[in-house]
């Protein structure tokens, strides 16, 4: 029977077991092949279903009394009523995955087991880069291992940062990111890995200001918007689930970043476990309050300029 106490354990074993299984892939070819789609409506490719896979089989073996919730295969219950549920994505970072590149990471987060569980009730989160085998683990209310090294930049002409354009429709996402991209192309920097997860990990490492992913915010706020995603998405809309943000945000906020969603709103609130469009999340993380706040209000101020422009 898992135990709270348990639960950095079997989380980090996961985490690495599912990373011994991929990196071998890292930059195959055949991984490539569609097999299928996820819950959530994106592609799942092979490397994607081979790492499920060994997810369902690993658990069975050493935790058959937990559920989990994964990218893929949406929820999956041993039972009736298990105490926990494990919120996983065995490739958070997919595409750069297969091309071999080392911002793919295995993220792996714990909760008691509700039907309405929230971001808030995860205890344990784990990640691991698939790649490099480098790990964080955060165990709610104990700190984050390693301790973070956050920035203290608070000037946005300086901010080195990431954003996400994968599944997001380019121009419209530029116009609100536009002045953030502009002002800091020079004197900071600007990228997309691909993966979310490495993204604010690197807030940890110090080596990123930032993360900016607002996607969900210009579906709720611009008129059309929805369409566009479509478009872009192959019929679905494509922005972050509470499982490709799940134990990133308890390892940020245990390591004193600031993480709300793109109206600057706390994410304790939202729900763990789904996938669909109502569940996907905006997202703003920082390395201190000054930085946060100066986006939020860049955000706003783009938002202001997509709804003039699509008028």
């Amino acid at each position: 029977m898992i135990d709270r106490d348990s639960l950095p354990k079997l989380a980090g074993d996961l985490a690495l077991a599912l990373r011994e299984e991929v990196e071998p892939l890292l930059g195959h070819h055949p991984g490539r092949a569609h097999a299928g789609a996820g819950e959530g409506g994106d592609i799942t490719f092979e490397i994607d279903e081979r790492a499920e896979a060994f997810m369902e089989r690993f658990l069975a073996d050493r935790a058959p009394d937990v559920a989990f919730y994964s990218e893929d295969r949406g929820f999956v219950s041993p039972g009736p009523e298990p105490n926990w549920v494990l919120v996983v994505d065995p490739i958070d970072g997919t595409r750069p995955a297969m091309a071999g590149f080392e911002s793919a990471c295995v993220s792996v987060a714990a909760a008691p087991m509700s039907p309405e569980a929230r971001l808030a009730d995860v205890e344990v989160g784990c990640i691991v880069e698939i790649k490099s085998g480098t790990s964080f683990l955060a165990t709610r209310g104990e700190g984050v291992e390693p301790a973070a090294t956050l920035s203290a930049n608070t000037a946005l002409d300086r901010m080195f940062w990431c954003y996400g354009l994968r599944g997001r429709p380019a121009v419209p996402m530029a116009e609100v990111l536009g002045e953030l991209i502009d002002g800091s192309s020079v004197g900071g920097s600007t990228f997309d890995l691909g993966s979310a997860t490495y993204d604010m990990t690197r807030i940890l490492t110090g080596q990123l200001d930032a993360y900016v992913e607002p996607g969900p915010r210009l579906i709720a706020d611009i008129p059309g918007m929805r369409q566009r995603f479509e478009q872009v998405g192959g019929g679905a809309v494509l922005n972050n689930s509470p499982y490709d943000l799940a134990a990133a945000v308890l390892c940020l906020e245990e390591g004193g970043a600031i993480v709300t969603d793109a109206y600057g709103r706390p994410l304790g609130e939202r729900p763990l476990l789904g996938s669909g469009e109502e569940f996907q999340i905006s997202c703003v993380a920082a390395a201190n309050p000054e930085l946060h706040g100066a986006i939020c209000e860049s955000l706003d101020a783009g938002i202001k300029r997509l709804e003039a422009a699509v008028k």
